[in-house]
C-alpha cells in the first residue's frame, strides 16, 4: 500500500510493559468509529502493516494495542514516534451535514476590519481550541477558531468571515531553527 491510498489516524507515543504493548495517540477525530483490525506504520517511507491482536480505546484520544508478532518491548520500541495510517476504504462515512473546523482548510479568510487575509493553510488542534494558520503578507498568522470570532462560513464559496480582536494581526509568527534542531517560536509586534 502507498501513503496516497491511506489516511492518517495518529502516532505511537510509547511502549507499555514488556510484552510489546504500545500506546497510540489518535489525531483522527472519530477514532472510535474506526475498524482497527489492521493499521499501517510509516517505517522510513514504507507502509508496513500491523495486524491488531487486541486493543482498548480511551476517551483521551489514546488506545493501547497489541499487534500480532510483536511480543516484546524491544520489537515494539521500533514503532515509537511512527505515524499510523489506515486504508482509505476503511474511512468511516461522514454525514453530509457534519462540518468540522478541519473542513476549513483551503478556505479564504476575510476580516471585517482588515479585509482579505488569505487562505487557511493549516488547522491545528490544541487542548482548548482549534487554531487556523493563514499566510498573510508572506507571514504566518495564527488565530483561534471559535464562535466569538467567526461571523459567517460559506461552504459553497469556501470563504470564512471573521472579526479578529484588535492587535492580533500585529503578532507575526517567526520560526527559527535552533542548533539542536528544535523549533523556537517568537512572537513580534
Amino acid at each position: 500500500m502507498q501513503k496516497e491510498e491511506a489516511f492518517y489516524i495518529g502516532y505511537i507515543t510509547k511502549t507499555k510493559g514488556l510484552k510489546g504493548e504500545v500506546q497510540l495517540y489518535f489525531e483522527f477525530e472519530d477514532y472510535e468509529a474506526l475498524d482497527l483490525d489492521v493499521v499501517f506504520a510509516d517505517m522510513n517511507g514504507k507502509m508496513v502493516p500491523f495486524f491488531v491482536a487486541s486493543h482498548k480505546l480511551y476517551p483521551n484520544q489514546t488506545g493501547l494495542f497489541y499487534f500480532d508478532d510483536l511480543d516484546h518491548i524491544d520489537k515494539a520500541q521500533a514503532l515509537v514516534k511512527k505515524k499510523i495510517y489506515m486504508p482509505l476504504n476503511k474511512m468511516p462515512e461522514r454525514d453530509e451535514d457534519d462540518f468540522t473546523y478541519d473542513d476549513l482548510k483551503g478556505f479564504q479568510v476575510t476580516d471585517e476590519t482588515h479585509g482579505e487575509l488569505g487562505e487557511i493553510i493549516a488547522i491545528n488542534e490544541y487542548p482548548q481550541q482549534f487554531v487556523a494558520t493563514v499566510l498573510y503578507k508572506e507571514k504566518e498568522i495564527l488565530f483561534p477558531l471559535n464562535e466569538d470570532m467567526i461571523i459567517e462560513i460559506d461552504e459553497d464559496e469556501k470563504t470564512l468571515l471573521v472579526d479578529l480582536p484588535e492587535g492580533l494581526l500585529g503578532l507575526i509568527l517567526i520560526r527559527k531553527k535552533a542548533n539542536n534542531g528544535t523549533v523556537c517560536v517568537v512572537l513580534l509586534k
